[in-house]
């Protein structure tokens, strides 16, 4: 019973995936990648007189996506600049050379777990999509790049929103929003082949192909391989991905298929390391060498854009992913104490299944959208010791439902943007301990303005308002299984849902050289669930509600093109962030106020070469503001030449070989940990294309 008792308090979601199935299936997908390769070169050899034609036929257009004039804080990122600056790094390193953006890694360099934060909000509290499918994990809300490596390497645009920002599907969008776009396969035709070397034995190899658009069809494709020691000791990471889309294009409709597939194998290193030990060896691992996980996640996506008038279309969508997953965790080491054979499993394996569909009319001036998303989740998890075998399984249900309208209408110089969602959850729980079911109902509006005072220059402002219902990690207090009192009944912590009122006001200044945006938010909290500092032995933030909070701050992005040769660059951030809990004002974990990004550019005759520097000030560890993670600069730098169909290039990071934490907590007893990122590191590439 000490077993089952300790088990089911330190608990965690996770599931497990055996060697056989993951190379059963990566076998299958590297075969039906190679035959996607001779189908689509049978398909050029008969189509390639009427290309030309065909590839005028249009991409399809996800609806979520706003427009240039929109009155929303949002970024866009294109395919070219993602591509030039990859090197096979986790999603988060890349995000975090935006405004408001912070990251960092388990394992301290770029591979494998890592995580980001958006104007110091924590990642379950902002919205990720694919084409419109939620990629955030429902119950706990939380959204993992690194179950789909190198997944930035196949996405044609990324849409950043700071803030509330326009209607998306699945989790609310509450600090902010990922929007990610499959590959457009009206792209011409090509291959290419890519490897990168560096820093603690990292690589990454990949093969992309697009077949552009032949007899109306278009086949795009990759396979990529990822490999890394790890910065800290025992944290390798190795994963696997493959991504297929398809499509068929007609007059009035538009058919597209997305399959995306990663596995991963990691060396936990989610627990972070006192001082103490960090002086004595920078590389130390608070995790055993025997905590590690294996998993593997798959998306399926079928897409239909229906052009039903010159003034109306339908877009619709089903999708599914599958999750299976495990690891290990030794309870000893994580209380301080030696460890011994006790080792315990966390599994889990869940489905996700959805659909949602999007009428939208275009009348002069006016646009009008309005659709529905549901869908249904279930997630297994069982609990396990090597010894004494099974301890619990539980079932968690979360369902969803929403619809929305909005309309968008321009009137000269005037643009205005009104949003409206209703969005109905459901959580439902089978496991020892009896839970009723809980549910929640939010109304989300969001109305703005955007003013063209100028060909160039225009100015605008919103105001929008969303909930979001606490977390099944938050509800339970960072723990697997549910725990119950003396009577019997259900131990809950946080069941109170969160709302936010977000100011946004704006200025774009657009010239053929110079791109500006400079926005001012401040967002008002009620009910927040903060990050208290302390993290559960499932590796998971543990959360606090506090009666009153509001985060203020300014976003500065400039894009400059000096002349032909020379370009800056500037993404900085400042932000004041305040919490009233009683009589007390401190301000909140892990929100630095001040970040710059600041990069210069050279470009020549198939040559390269960028510098940037980073500033990211101090931030708190504890809600008491008495520890924190001092502030920072890192140095960057990468080059690449263009010879021919062949593209080399290096990058190198932290060049000043600073030490630094960018990320630590303060444990129940007082005890600060934190987590080591890498000195300087480097990768090293070459890709070949044809």
């Amino acid at each position: 019973m000490n077993y089952l008792k300790t088990f089911s308090n330190y608990a965690f979601l996770s599931f497990n995936s055996t060697q056989f199935i993951a190379k059963f299936q990566f076998r299958f997908y590297r075969a039906t990648f190679a035959l996607i390769l001779l189908i689509s070169t049978q398909l050029h050899a008969q189509e390639s007189e009427t290309s030309d034609t065909i590839n005028k036929l249009e991409e399809v257009v996800i609806n979520y996506q706003v427009k240039q004039n929109a009155p929303i804080a949002f970024q866009n990122i294109y395919s070219e600049e993602i591509k030039a600056k990859l090197t096979g790094q986790e999603p988060s390193f890349f995000l975090s050379q935006t405004p408001s953006i912070t990251n960092y890694s388990d394992a301290g360099g770029p591979n494998g777990y890592s995580y980001f934060r958006i104007r110091g909000i924590d990642q379950p509290r902002i919205n990720l999509t694919l084409d419109g499918v939620p990629i955030n994990e429902p119950e706990d809300q939380g959204g993992y790049f690194s179950n789909y490596p190198d997944i930035f390497n196949s996405v044609s645009k990324i849409q950043i929103q700071r803030g509330v920002g326009s209607t998306k599907n699945g989790v609310a969008s509450y600090g902010g929003s990922i929007q990610l776009f499959s590959p457009l396969l009206t792209d011409s035709t090509q291959v290419n082949i890519g490897l990168n070397y560096g820093s603690y034995n990292s690589l990454r190899a990949f093969v992309e192909y697009n077949s552009g658009i032949k007899n109306r069809k278009g086949i795009y494709a990759r396979v990529s391989e990822v490999y890394s020691d790890g910065y800290k000791e025992h944290s390798n990471n190795h994963s696997q991905s493959v991504y297929l889309s398809g499509g068929l294009y007609y007059d009035k409709t538009t058919w597209k298929f997305n399959s995306l597939t990663g596995h991963q194998q990691n060396g936990m290193a989610w627990i972070g390391v006192s001082d103490s030990l960090i002086q004595i060896n920078r590389r130390t691992n608070g995790n055993a060498k025997d905590e590690k996980d294996n998993t593997t996640q798959s998306l399926f996506q079928v897409l239909n854009q229906w052009q039903i008038s010159s003034s109306s279309s339908l877009q619709s969508s089903v999708y599914y992913t599958y999750l299976k997953s495990g690891y290990y965790f030794d309870y000893n080491n994580f209380i301080g104490a030696p460890s011994t054979d006790e080792l315990y499993k966390y599994d889990m394996n869940s489905h996700f299944v959805g659909l949602f569909s999007n009428y939208t009319l275009s009348k002069k001036n006016l646009q009008w959208t309005s659709g529905v998303h549901a869908n249904y989740y279930k997630k297994n998890h069982h609990g396990s010791e090597k010894t004494l075998g099974p301890l619990y399984s539980n079932i968690g249900y979360k369902n969803e439902a929403s619809i929305f309208s909005k309309i968008n209408y321009t009137y000269k110089w005037l643009n205005v943007l009104a949003d409206l969602q209703y969005r109905y959850v459901m959580f439902n729980y089978n496991g020892s301990v009896k839970l009723s079911k809980m549910d929640w109902n939010f109304i989300s509006p969001k109305l703005g303005i955007n003013a063209n005072i100028h060909p160039k220059l225009s100015l605008y402002y919103s105001v929008g308002s969303t909930g979001r219902e606490p977390t099944r990690n938050d509800i339970f207090g960072g723990n697997d299984d549910l725990l119950a009192d003396s009577l019997g009944n259900a131990i809950l912590f946080n069941t109170t849902p969160e709302y936010v009122l977000d100011h946004e006001l704006g200025l774009r200044w657009t010239r053929s050289n110079l791109h500006l945006n400079v926005n001012l938010y401040y967002m008002n909290f009620k009910n927040e669930i903060v990050l208290n500092g302390n993290f559960g032995p499932n590796g998971l933030a543990l959360t606090n509600h506090v009666e009153k909070s509001f985060r203020i701050g300014i976003e500065f992005s400039l894009d400059y093109k000096i002349n032909k040769h020379f370009s800056i660059s500037n993404q900085s951030s400042y932000n004041y962030s305040r919490i009233k809990e009683q009589s007390e004002k401190f301000s909140p974990i892990l929100t630095p106020a001040f970040i710059i990004n600041q990069e210069i550019a050279y470009t020549v005759k198939g040559f390269n070469i960028a510098v940037n520097g980073r500033f990211q000030s101090s931030s708190y560890i504890n809600f008491a503001n008495t520890s924190k993670i001092n502030s920072y600069f890192l140095l960057n730098a990468n080059a690449s030449y263009q010879y021919k169909k062949f593209n080399f290039s290096i990058h190198a990071n932290n060049l000043t070989n600073s030490k630094y934490y960018n990320h630590g907590y303060e444990e129940f007893d007082g005890t600060k940990k934190y987590f080591t990122q890498a000195p300087i590191n480097y990768s090293l590439g070459i890709q070949y294309r044809f």
